[in-house]
């Protein structure tokens, strides 16, 4: 089915081309961000997969209260303003608040709404009336067929370049699972639908105060995404996911992305000549 094409930089979701949106979970401090995001430019040279890049300036949705959340708005902002001004890169961000959309819009090329907030229509509405494009995050509590309500709300506000992610469903205790028929069937609402490779493999609140997760199966989920036809691949990485401040254990290992991202084009390729 085709759909409206997102441009964002160099990357185009529903485009030719696949796609890719990538960072560590949150922002850590200014060297680590940095650094993250030119290693990732450079693997996006070298793959010729497009990079939006992806780091949260605060996560409000920690297991923990004790958990690290982030630098805050204000200076999240301006090292996502470094990334973008020194990189080239654009970039992607969470907001939680509508009162945190008028100044991440003035920094984020996409503005990003979380799962657990994809009913909050304020927040929704707030981010589709900026010149964003606005990434909506599928509730691990809905439905793929729910999605179409919220897609709906952000159309009514005027939002037109609008990607939908995947992320897993909740299933049982401290599980999520992915059912492949969502990709398709949120696909027909006319957007371009993108795969969260690394959320989708997270296992909430398995580590007691934090989330566990199943990092192996990482690179299977999100290559049987891209056969169903996603047009861009959302992942969180990391250097070293072992000492990641947020997100650690569902952390795709930087340093095995370029073979990953070289089995991914393979796929699509095959994918898109079908």
């Amino acid at each position: 089915m085709k759909v409206d094409c997102v441009k964002v930089g160099e990357a185009e979701f529903g485009g030719p081309s696949l796609a890719l949106v990538a960072g560590p979970c949150v922002i850590e401090n200014q060297a680590v961000c940095l650094r993250h995001a030119e290693k990732l430019a450079a693997i996006s040279r070298r793959s010729k997969v497009p990079l939006v890049f992806k780091s949260s300036f605060d996560k409000a949705n920690r297991t923990s209260h004790h958990s690290f959340r982030g630098p805050g708005l204000d200076t999240g902002l301006r090292i996502l303003e470094q990334v973008k001004h020194s990189l080239g890169l654009p970039v992607l961000t969470d907001v939680h608040d509508p009162s945190q959309v008028p100044a991440a819009a003035e920094v984020a090329d996409i503005l990003q709404i979380p799962a657990l907030l994809s009913r909050q229509t304020d927040l929704i509405m707030a981010a589709a009336k900026t010149r964003c494009a606005i990434n909506i995050k599928k509730g691990q509590f809905l439905a793929p067929w729910d999605m179409r309500a919220v897609v709906k709300k952000a159309e009514a506000a005027g939002a037109r370049r609008i990607l939908v992610t995947e992320r897993g469903f909740s299933f049982g205790y401290n599980n999520l699972v992915v059912d492949l028929r969502s990709l398709v069937i949120m696909r027909g609402f006319g957007h371009p639908v993108i795969f969260d490779a690394t959320h989708s493999v997270q296992l909430p609140g398995a580590g007691g105060e934090q989330s566990g997760g199943e990092r192996q199966f990482i690179g299977p989920m999100a290559s049987a995404a891209v056969a169903a036809g996603v047009d861009g691949v959302f992942m969180e990485v990391h250097e070293d996911p072992a000492r990641a401040l947020s997100d650690g254990p569902n952390s795709f290992p930087l340093d095995q992305l370029p073979a990953l991202l070289d089995r991914l084009k393979r796929i699509h390729e095959l994918a898109v000549r079908d």
